[in-house]
């Protein structure tokens, strides 16, 4: 069995892009908290891409912003590819069967111009930069637009 259930923030806010068929769909990251705190005393977070489709994909860049709340159900994909190095490098990914708003627009809003977070006491906007490795993001050599093929959907 393959399936994923996280809940976390956006790190920032989606993109809407097409595939070649004008499938929409929309990437974005989600800083989700461990439940366990590090040797300071900090609850550490990971940083998990997801890629959602269709009408969800519009949904979520429509209604959703950089901290909004949200719980992902889906499942991992796995895939590789080669960097601008020639180097593989391997991307693990959770394809989203349905995203969950977990906040109204208002409560994301008051957050957001107050600064605060109600999730955890370990705030990853704030998090040193050496704590997320820019080389393994398989999305940091992507341009404006992704091709994706159709046959990949389903």
């Amino acid at each position: 069995m393959n399936r994923v259930m996280l809940i976390g923030r956006l790190t920032a806010k989606p993109e809407l892009r097409y595939t070649g068929s004008n499938i929409p769909f929309a990437r974005f990251s989600l800083a989700v908290n461990r439940t366990f705190s590090n040797n300071q005393g900090q609850r550490e977070t990971d940083f998990i891409n997801v890629i959602i489709w269709r009408k969800q994909a519009e949904n979520v860049c429509n209604f959703l912003d950089k901290g909004s709340l949200v719980s992902v159900e889906g499942r991992l994909q796995t895939g590789s590819y080669d960097d601008k190095d020639g180097n593989k490098r391997y991307t693990m990914d959770v394809v989203a069967d349905s995203v969950q708003f977990l906040e109204s627009r208002g409560q994301s809003q008051n957050r957001s111009n107050s600064g605060y977070s109600d999730v955890s006491p370990y705030d990853y906007q704030n998090a040193p930069a050496n704590d997320i490795n820019v080389d393994e993001d398989p999305f940091a050599d992507f341009g404006d637009s992704v091709s994706i093929d159709d046959n990949f959907l389903d």
